[in-house]
């Protein structure tokens, strides 16, 4: 007969649950997450190699060095207890975002960065994973979900102040995400459904006065993106040369650093906005599917992580991390083959950026810590 944890030595006993956590670790997330960031560094490498932007692979391994480290402080500490201080984390969140539009440093038109040294940080990257701290918060409680609509409203209206200051960098595009990210969750959580379609009727028939508060630049892309030919050389220059090159990649590719977009610098931006253009000239449509199946299968597995959660907080969290997964690569690959305007959105791990690295590495340590938990931890 087998004795319990509380008859064995108590070094036995710490042997004992650190094999037990051990085996709780989620296997095929991590290794998924490890598979992807591999992609990423390669095809930065290839991006950056030999050019003047070489070091910014030296960089991009440092950033994911310290996005590891979040990622297993976040596997470790229980989900819960940022859950708790979701709505300190989204004040905080509000306060960066509002301090970067006096104090940050202004590049290409947006002042979206702090620029600490070699390491600027973008304060609207975190501020996703605040609102899905939050959004779990809501659903904690197990009231809320029968709150009346105006009590509902204005708790979900705290969510839209840092999406007005992050629309004001300008960042159109990383504000749509932050409402694809809490509509996505509140469709998929939420009893009532259409409460959600009230909110996405109403999101709908702004849009006209969101134009009208555009940038021209913005106005411009997005016009470029209905119409490339009407300004090849201007505002429809990345997206006709990001097909270029992913058309050039045929089925098999050019092979490893040997894309001509990408070595003859043909495609802007190719380490941040268009890596997928990099790999699919380099890998073709076998390689481009690969990634894809990647990102859907981690997609997949952490709502499957969601469907075993020991609580709806961690529900929604691993609802609001698969969303962020998926919109992300969705509307990146798109804006690549010119079926969405450039809005600058990243590749999950794949893109240059330290801010973007570090922030979805935490968001996959809260997703490990949501099934670890599953386990009695």
């Amino acid at each position: 007969m087998s004795r319990g944890l509380g008859m064995l030595p108590r070094s036995q006993i710490g042997v004992s649950r650190w094999r037990r956590f051990r085996a709780s670790i989620d296997l095929p997330l991590v290794l998924c997450v490890i598979a992807i960031a591999a992609i990423g560094l390669l095809n930065l490498y290839s991006a950056t190699h030999g050019t003047p932007n070489a070091a910014k692979f030296d960089k991009q391994v440092n950033r994911m060095v310290l996005g590891g480290i979040a990622f297993v402080v976040l596997t470790i500490v229980d989900y819960r207890t940022w859950v708790r201080l979701g709505w300190v984390i989204l004040a905080g969140a509000v306060v960066a975002l509002a301090l970067v539009l006096v104090f940050g440093a202004t590049i290409k038109g947006g002042q979206r960065w702090f620029n600490f040294g070699s390491f600027p940080v973008q304060p609207s990257e975190p501020a996703k994973l605040a609102v899905i701290l939050v959004l779990a918060r809501m659903f904690q409680d197990n009231d809320f979900d029968r709150l009346p609509a105006r009590e509902m409203a204005l708790r979900l209206g705290a969510l839209a102040v840092p999406v007005l200051l992050v629309a004001l960098q300008p960042d159109l595009g990383t504000s749509v995400l932050i409402v694809l990210i809490a509509m996505t969750i509140g469709f998929l959580l939420l009893s009532n459904v259409w409460r959600m379609v009230h909110v996405m009727l109403v999101g709908l028939l702004m849009i006209p006065i969101l134009w009208e508060k555009m940038h021209k630049y913005q106005k411009d892309r997005i016009l470029a993106f209905l119409d490339p030919s009407a300004d090849p050389t201007g505002a429809g220059w990345h997206t006709r040369q990001s097909i270029f090159a992913v058309g050039s990649g045929k089925i098999l590719g050019k092979g490893f650093m040997h894309g001509t977009q990408n070595q003859f610098n043909f495609l802007p931006e190719h380490w941040t906005d268009f890596p997928f253009s990099v790999w699919a000239e380099e890998w073709g449509f076998a390689g481009s599917i690969f990634v894809i199946a990647l990102y859907g299968f981690l997609t997949v597995w952490i709502l499957n992580i969601a469907l075993s959660a020991r609580d709806k907080a961690g529900a929604a969290i691993c609802i609001g991390v698969a969303a962020m997964t998926f919109w992300h690569v969705a509307v990146n690959v798109a804006m690549v083959l010119g079926m969405a305007p450039v809005v600058g959105v990243t590749l999950p791990l794949i893109s240059y950026g330290g801010t973007s690295v570090i922030t979805f590495l935490a968001a996959m340590g809260l997703v490990a810590s949501v099934s670890l938990r599953k386990h009695g931890y």
